[in-house]
């Protein structure tokens, strides 16, 4: 099982080319030599939130079957979304860490992932608008080198799984709005049709927990899960 995560420091599109960055003191350092986390994800808000965080990182996208199948919830859908991209990029890291993710928002138990149209991002921002709902993200981390870890309730060494869920609540929002927002071209690629970290924060009325979960990646979290698997970030 497996998955990956990202947010806004990179300025240059990856292009596929795995590259491995490191902070220090605020700017980008140099290439490292070593080799240090797999971001299991194409996504640029999650590697943005890794090197904000100051962790060096290699990006190699996953790519798996993300359709939702019948009688999966949230929690369970982001979980297995999460360990297949792991499991699929960990199957050529020679043996060095992977990390992946799955964000998904959730409203009266409905998953909402990325819109297909316009169309969809309107009907996806009505049922957000003036209520709460949750943002889900299911995190795995694939070590091999020892350690007996966790993965979605079940033992696996050098494996890996939680999931960080945090409250949003919008303002009730007009159908100009929602119009005006959408036709901004945010909503298009983002789970639940807006980005927290863009536009979308002007409808955001309370947030109770992790920030960086609702851009793309609970960092504290991923710095936890690090941690115990004994991986030394930088």
């Amino acid at each position: 099982m497996t998955r990956f995560a990202s947010e806004s420091i990179w300025p240059r599109p990856y292009r596929g080319k795995p590259y491995l960055r490191k902070v220090i003191g605020g700017r980008i350092a140099g290439d490292l030599p070593g080799s240090v986390l797999i971001l299991a994800s194409a996504s640029p808000r999650r590697a943005e939130l890794l090197t904000a965080a100051g962790i060096a990182f290699e990006v190699r996208p996953a790519h798996v079957d993300e359709r939702i199948r019948p009688g999966e919830d949230a929690r369970t859908y982001a979980c297995r979304v999460a360990a297949e991209k792991a499991t699929v990029v960990h199957a050529t890291s020679d043996g060095r860490p992977v990390l992946a993710a799955d964000t998904v928002v959730v409203v009266d138990g409905r998953i909402l992932g990325k819109p297909s149209d316009d169309r969809d991002a309107r009907r996806m921002l009505r049922l957000l608008s003036g209520r709460a709902h949750e943002v889900v993200t299911a995190v795995t981390l694939i070590h091999d080198p020892g350690g007996d870890f966790r993965v979605a309730g079940r033992s696996a060494p050098g494996s890996f799984q939680q999931v960080e869920v945090t409250t949003v609540e919008f303002t009730l929002l007009s159908k100009s709005e929602i119009d005006w927002y959408v036709a901004t071209g945010e909503p298009a690629d983002k789970a639940g049709a807006y980005a927290i970290q863009g536009r979308a924060s002007r409808f955001v009325s309370r947030i109770e927990g992790s920030y960086s979960n609702v851009v793309g990646l609970p960092v504290a979290l991923v710095y936890v899960m690090c941690s115990r698997a004994g991986i030394l970030l930088s």
